[in-house]
Parts: structure tokens; C-alpha cells; sequence
């Protein structure tokens, strides 16, 4: 069997579990489990239909890292709760779910799938870290579009989004990156950029939204190109100038806010999938819980792949 990495958005695949998996399912002491169990399912799916030989899980130490912040205040702002006006800002989680994150962590951590972060930075930039130049072939699963700017056919990088749900899950190539947008991977981060997006706080340039974003990136091949052009008044209209260039501001950060960093400081672990190495432990951990089902599926996934 070909090698193959999975990385896995956790955050964006737990908040999937959690809201997809009825809150009435608890463990013996009333403990909501429905996103620990849900998680559960979704590596057993995940592991069975894509069959990865390495697994990592990439996590969020800090899912609004202040130099973004710096750079656009508004980036994520609408996700933060305020609690104390000097204190760090706290992402709007759901109490039955914040409960379970570390018994999530834990799961994955005794099925042998390493959970990786990086301080002062998001999964994703985990995942562009690992991602780039892997020497083998990706699976970046996530639900969160901005990821589609990893997809390399030539390097074997593709994202299966998760969007519409575990039962319709696709996979996104360089062609379906295409034909969804008219703009290359490559390009998909400048796009972003210019067009905004409103789950992550980024305004983009008034005025332009996908349409007209794909069709700059077409003519002038990227952002330095469009700015290049609308400060020649070449290529465009003068009103399309107008809003490049009344954006300057904006558009001089924007690119760092939406570009994943790909070339973190971090080991790259050992992800290959083995046979749950304690199972006295993972059978305490998954009784105390009860989740001893869905913990078994997920294990017996795995074994089937390195049986």
C-alpha cells in the first residue's frame, strides 16, 4: 500500500461532531461525549475510505494568533467572548463541547495519532507546515475553504472538504478549485483576500467579490499584478482602479492574514498508524467515558490499515 498523510483540521472536525451527534449522548457520571464520540466515527470514516498510512492531528494553540490581529483587528473578532476587557481573547465554544476537547485530545492521543500545535499559530499553518514538501502523498481534511490554497496536484496535495457533511465529502483538486472559483490553488489565497470572508473577519476590497476578483486574477496573474496595474492605470476601469487603490492599506496586510505559514519551526512526528499500543488504558480511558464503541470502531479502522 502507497504511503499516504492525513492531516486533519481537528477544531473544524470536532465542532462537526459536536453539532452533528445529539447532546444527549453522555458518559456514566452525565458528561456530554457526543463530540468525543462524533470525532471518534469521523477518523473511523476517514481512516476506512482514504485508507492514510500516517495521521496527524493538527491543533489550534491559538486559533486568533495576535500578529494576525495586529495586522486586521477585525480578523475573527465576532468569534471572541468577552470576559475581561486586559485578558486574552476566548473563542465562543459551546460549554458541552469545551468540556470535551481534552477527552478528544486524549482519544487520538491513545488511538496513536500524534496532536500537533504550534504556539502563537492556527492548524492551518500546521497543516501548510506538514503539507509542504511531505515527500508523499496529503489529505488535508477540514472544512474551511481557505485550505484550498495548499491544493498542488503536482506535489499530491489535495483537501477533502467537509463542508456538505461526512456522507458527501469531496475532494478538492487543482480542477475543482477551477471550476469553483475560475481561479488556480495557487491564486485561491490572493482571491480570498480580495473578495473577503465574513467567517473570518476579512472585509476584502469594497465593491469586489468573486466574479470580479477571479476575472483581476486572470488578467493580471496575482495581487502584486493587480496593485502593479491599477497603479499604471492599465488593464482595468477607472473605477476598478479606484477601489485597488483606495484599499492600499488593506491590501498591503491582507496577504499575510490569509496566507498559511508553511514553514513553522516543528518536528514532524511519527504519524504512521499502529495498534493501539496501550489497550488497557485505552479501554480504562473509553469505560470511564462511554464511548467504548465508537472508540473500538476507530481502533479496528486503524488495525485494518496496518494489519
Amino acid at each position: 500500500m502507497t504511503d499516504r498523510l492525513m492531516l486533519l483540521d481537528s477544531a473544524s472536525l470536532y465542532f462537526r461532531a459536536f453539532y452533528g451527534v445529539p447532546e444527549s449522548i453522555t458518559a456514566p457520571d452525565g458528561t456530554p461525549v457526543n463530540a468525543v464520540r462524533g470525532m471518534l466515527d469521523i477518523v473511523a470514516k476517514l481512516v476506512t475510505t482514504y485508507r492514510p498510512t500516517h495521521v496527524i492531528a493538527c491543533w489550534d494553540d491559538d486559533w486568533r494568533p495576535q500578529w494576525r490581529v495586529d495586522l486586521i483587528p477585525s480578523y475573527k473578532a465576532h468569534r471572541v467572548v468577552e470576559i475581561l476587557a486586559s485578558g486574552p481573547d476566548v473563542e465562543e465554544v459551546p460549554d458541552p463541547l469545551e468540556v470535551q476537547v481534552p477527552l478528544i485530545r486524549r482519544s487520538l492521543e491513545l488511538l496513536g495519532i500524534p496532536v500537533v500545535g504550534v504556539a502563537e499559530h492556527e492548524a492551518d499553518d500546521v497543516i501548510g507546515t506538514f503539507a509542504t514538501g511531505a515527500g508523499l502523498p496529503v489529505d488535508i481534511v477540514t472544512g474551511d475553504r481557505d485550505l484550498f490554497q495548499l491544493v498542488d496536484d503536482d506535489a499530491e496535495v489535495r483537501v477533502i472538504y467537509t463542508a456538505r457533511g461526512m456522507s458527501k465529502l469531496e475532494i478538492v483538486t487543482d480542477e475543482v478549485v477551477v471550476s469553483k472559483y475560475g481561479v488556480l490553488a495557487a491564486q485561491y489565497a490572493d482571491f480570498a483576500a480580495l473578495r473577503g470572508d465574513p467567517s473570518d473577519g476579512l472585509p476584502g476590497v469594497p465593491g469586489i467579490g468573486e466574479k470580479t476578483a477571479a476575472t483581476l486574477l486572470a488578467s493580471h496573474g496575482d495581487l502584486p499584478g493587480i496593485i502593479a496595474a491599477a497603479e499604471r492605470g492599465e488593464g482595468m476601469s477607472a473605477g476598478m482602479r479606484a477601489k485597488i487603490t483606495g484599499a492600499a492599506d488593506y491590501l498591503s496586510v491582507a496577504p499575510t492574514v490569509v496566507a498559511v505559514v508553511r514553514d513553522l519551526d516543528v518536528e514532524r512526528p511519527d504519524a504512521r498508524l499502529r495498534p493501539v499500543a496501550d489497550e488497557s488504558a485505552a479501554a480504562a480511558f473509553a469505560d470511564q467515558w462511554g464511548i467504548a464503541s465508537a472508540f473500538d470502531r476507530a481502533a479496528l479502522a486503524i488495525a485494518g490499515i496496518t494489519g
